[in-house]
């Protein structure tokens, strides 16, 4: 009895995470994307600092290394991305038509 009662109360609780939420408006779609942009350039200057520490690796290996006779496989240099840079300004938006 007691499951049936819980069971009833979560679904009766649960129609509530059904409801459609309304469409972003302009602000929140410039935010969004703002954010997208930033979490891009994130991965691309982790992608960076990744290159570099492998490139130090890889380094001290051939440094190390007891057998000299291995020729180093060529791999593209480190591209820096270089500072942040937001997006600029889009312009304001034509007012809509009236039909």
């Amino acid at each position: 009895m007691k499951s049936i009662a819980l069971f009833i109360a979560t679904a009766a609780l649960s129609v509530s995470a059904l409801a459609k939420l309304p469409a972003p408006n302009d602000a929140a779609k410039a935010a969004a994307a703002e954010a997208a942009a930033k979490t891009a350039h994130a991965g691309k200057v982790d992608a960076y600092l990744l290159c570099k520490s492998q490139d130090r690796a890889a380094a001290h290996y051939r440094k190390s290394a007891k057998s000299k006779d291995a020729k180093p496989v060529a791999t593209a240099p480190c591209a820096d991305p270089g500072p942040y840079k937001p997006a600029a300004a889009a312009a304001p938006a034509a007012p809509a038509k009236k039909s």
